[in-house]
């Protein structure tokens, strides 16, 4: 078990709910061909929720919760070597199967990218933080908001606080 600080502030049922991944996730053209083993566990997760949420056979940015395009290609993730032979969709299926209390030999990897994208000093929820700074509008920046909720990160004056805090402003 790793003693890294992991700590979403959305499940990844929030997430799917909130609009993620252009809907298509899991779905027949974004990754390897499911396993049944895979499929039966998804349909416990988010058998109740409208499967163009989670499955759909096609990317469509109006299902992400600010509407727009966000992220990368599988092929891409696969040339970044971000793929675990355990988890071939990538991060969001080994959050989903953590958060059911999964553990395995990738958790550290896995933890310390989520720390390094969204985590307190995480490269983009920094970067978040000071534009909605240099601009007072907790709207701006929507692909970085989108991609922080990838992650299962939402922008929060909590978090802001002690951001200004650690910048002394």
């Amino acid at each position: 078990m790793s003693n890294l600080a992991f700590s979403p502030i959305l499940t990844p049922r929030e997430m799917v709910l909130k609009g993620i991944f252009g809907g298509a996730y899991f779905g027949p053209n974004a990754g390897p061909t499911m396993t049944k083993e895979l499929a039966d566990f998804l349909k416990v997760e988010f058998g109740d929720i409208e499967s163009n949420k989670w499955r759909a056979e096609k990317y469509m940015p109006k299902r992400n919760c600010f509407k727009i395009r966000s992220g990368m290609p599988y092929g891409y993730w696969l040339e970044m070597n971000w793929m675990h032979f355990r988890d071939q969709y990538g991060w969001f299926e080994w959050y989903v199967k953590y958060n059911r209390g999964f553990r395995g030999e990738d958790d550290d990897r896995q933890i310390r990218r989520w720390q390094d994208f969204c985590g307190p000093n995480g490269r983009w929820r920094n970067n978040i933080y000071s534009k909605i700074h240099a601009t007072g509008d907790w709207q701006t920046a929507p692909r970085v908001q989108q991609s922080l909720l990838h992650w299962g990160y939402t922008v929060n004056e909590v978090d802001y606080d002690l951001w200004k805090a650690l910048k002394r402003e």
